[in-house]
């Protein structure tokens, strides 16, 4: 099959000033990875049913089979009579209530449109102007009404009203993209102009506080794919220049988070099932655009249709980043917003506050927040590993294995290559996860753990010999999982410090410098105050914080002020690359790889981009 075989879709015109220029190269490893990806779904026995929200996953596997030349079936499935047709009769029975089935029912309608029968694109027409006449939102369902608040959380009866009312970011994305779009279809000025508003809204939270569901390993790519469907099926030229702001905003915050097939941390929303390079949907997703991975994609995720159908390409200096491609050694000092953003006092000020440290064979980034969070990844170190792309060491306290969240009582500071994790006494295990062909090795009380080009020092502080931990699922067939238990009624965690061939020259002599010339000074542990200097003489204190989690942090002899480090992105260069967007201004700069990139978003929601 050739990638031009896509083009009988006719893709949206898209004009040069929406456009991001993107190298012939990069095109052509786009179009053979977009091709993999329609292969792996070629011909399957089955796309799924269209029962509930289940077209999540059957609208794009049969959309992609499609692209594979199995036409006639694929188009066969797309306009079946939905299941729950009864339900949706007030729509003439197109289900446009769940949000992730409107995701693909916008691409179905709008870009496969001409392959339908026309008696039912012009039902799918009259559903949608039904569905716009007024906010869907607001509008109560004919038979449940607002909701009885029973049912599973997707279930019709659960909220009633003629859309999906669930509120996390990609749900909203997917909801009001795809109602915008059929109300600017049908003629519905009125509806249109609430859900422009809507998006003009979340454009301007994405520069100006971030995205509360920021840097999901699993729900990144699904707020990004309906974006994509208005950024080209959007008229309204505002709103398509929204819809770039919004997605090139996106892939700017993918590409710190990705590495060689990997998504780091810290994240919100994590499941725990991403800790492995091409393990999470988010970098399985934005693979496509960023490559760079030496494991082919044997899970592609079906959010990928999207990408493959769409015009956009990311900005170059966000392929850039993704591939690390700028001044290596650098730390970058970011914050983040509260979860559900657009509530009252939730954009006041920012939620949690992060460091990412890049040395030349690795990353890694920690969290700390004013509050525990289950679903967050506080911590995870990527490290080059040609064979893999990247290995994983990962630390969280709680039960077995590392499970993601920031448990009560945790606190960490970082200062670059450096990090301290404290907790009071409790009776939470330190778990580790470490590749299982790393070389471990304990000297000097010191845990030393050799990965390809990256070299760990782990120092811990009152934790008894780590014990291994069998972890029988496929996916971590290749890791090994580590518990350690308290030693005593004191406070306890460990100090981590990490080398490479860049500052240690080599494995033993980083080993050597770590035991002649680094120091731990635990004289006020009990007070909660840990002193560690490094084998290159860089210093971090950590002074626990009893009231509310955000530990008194000393960087190399500077106090760290959370309330001064509001910005989302901080390179911490004198010229702030290759990235820089301060709290509540607006205006995202990148430079990376040779290439420059701004796009401002204003306080009265407008976009300006700079050529």
């Amino acid at each position: 099959m050739e990638f031009s075989q896509i083009s009988s879709l006719n893709l949206p015109e898209i004009a040069p000033k929406y456009r991001n220029q993107w190298t012939e190269e990069l095109e052509k490893d786009f179009q053979k990875r977009a091709l993999e990806i329609i292969d792996f779904y070629a011909g399957p026995k089955t796309y799924g049913n269209g029962y509930g929200e289940n077209e999540k996953r059957s609208y794009p596997k049969a959309m992609l089979d499609f692209l594979a030349g199995n036409e006639e079936k694929a188009i066969a499935f797309l306009q079946q009579e939905d299941p729950q047709a009864k339900q949706h009769q007030h729509t003439d029975g197109i289900d446009y209530y769940y949000c992730f089935t409107l995701k693909g029912q916008i691409r179905k309608y709008f870009l496969y449109g001409k392959f339908l029968d026309p008696d039912y694109k012009q039902r799918m027409f009259m559903g949608a102007k039904k569905w716009t006449e007024e906010d869907p939102l607001m509008r109560p369902h004919p038979v449940y009404g607002l909701g009885d608040g029973s049912g599973r959380d997707w279930d019709i009866r659960r909220r009633g009203r003629w859309v999906d009312g669930r509120n996390t970011d990609n749900l909203r994305a997917m909801r009001e993209t795809s109602v915008y779009l059929m109300a600017e279809e049908t003629g519905n000025e009125k509806t249109r102009l609430i859900y422009k508003e809507k998006i003009q809204r979340y454009v301007w939270a994405l520069y100006h506080i971030g995205m509360g569901e920021w840097d999901s390993e699993v729900y990144h790519g699904h707020t990004f794919a309906p974006y994509l469907n208005l950024y080209d099926f959007a008229q309204d030229p505002e709103v398509k220049l929204l819809a770039k702001a919004a997605l090139d905003w996106m892939s700017m915050a993918a590409a710190i988070k990705y590495y060689r097939g990997g998504w780091g941390g810290p994240v919100k929303r994590d499941y725990g099932g991403g800790n492995v390079a091409m393990g999470s949907s988010a970098a399985r997703t934005f693979w496509l655009y960023f490559g760079d991975s030496p494991l082919p994609n044997n899970r592609p995720e079906t959010d990928s249709l999207f990408l493959i159908t769409s015009s956009y390409r990311p900005p170059l200096a966000a392929v850039a980043l993704a591939h690390k491609n700028f001044k290596k050694s650098l730390e970058i000092l970011s914050s983040k917003p509260l979860y559900e953003n657009w509530k009252p006092g939730n954009s006041d000020e920012p939620g949690y506050w992060e460091t990412q440290f890049f040395g030349h064979s690795y990353q890694m980034g920690s969290l700390v927040a004013k509050f525990a969070d289950g679903d967050v990844a506080p911590f995870k170190l990527m490290a080059y590993n040609s064979q893999r792309g990247v290995d994983y060491f990962v630390a969280n306290t709680g039960k077995r294995f590392v499970t993601p969240g920031k448990k009560l009582g945790d606190q960490i500071g970082q200062y670059r290559n450096l990090l301290i994790w404290l907790r009071p006494p409790s009776q939470a295990n330190f778990n580790f996860q470490i590749p299982k062909n790393a070389m471990a090795e304990i000297e000097d009380n010191i845990w030393f753990f050799k990965l390809e080009k990256t070299w760990l020092a782990v120092h811990p502080i009152n934790l008894k010999p780590y014990q291994e931990v069998i972890n029988k699922k496929e996916k971590y067939s290749q890791e090994k999982f580590l518990t350690a238990a308290r030693n005593n009624e004191k406070f306890y965690g460990f100090v981590l410090e990490v080398g490479e061939q860049e500052t240690h020259d080599s494995y033993e002599q980083f080993k050597e410098d770590i035991k002649e010339k680094s120091q731990l000074n635990l004289e006020k542990l009990t007070k909660g105050i840990v002193n560690y200097q490094g084998s290159k003489q860089q210093t971090l204190q950590l002074i626990y914080n009893p009231i509310d989690l955000l530990p008194m942090i000393i960087r190399n002899g500077n106090l760290h002020q959370w309330s001064e480090n509001s910005a989302l992105y901080n390179s911490q260069t004198k010229d702030k690359s290759p990235i820089f967007l301060d709290y509540k201004e607006g205006k995202l700069q990148v430079k990376a790889g040779g290439y420059e990139f701004q796009t401002q978003v204003t306080n009265d929601r407008h976009v300006v981009i700079s050529p």
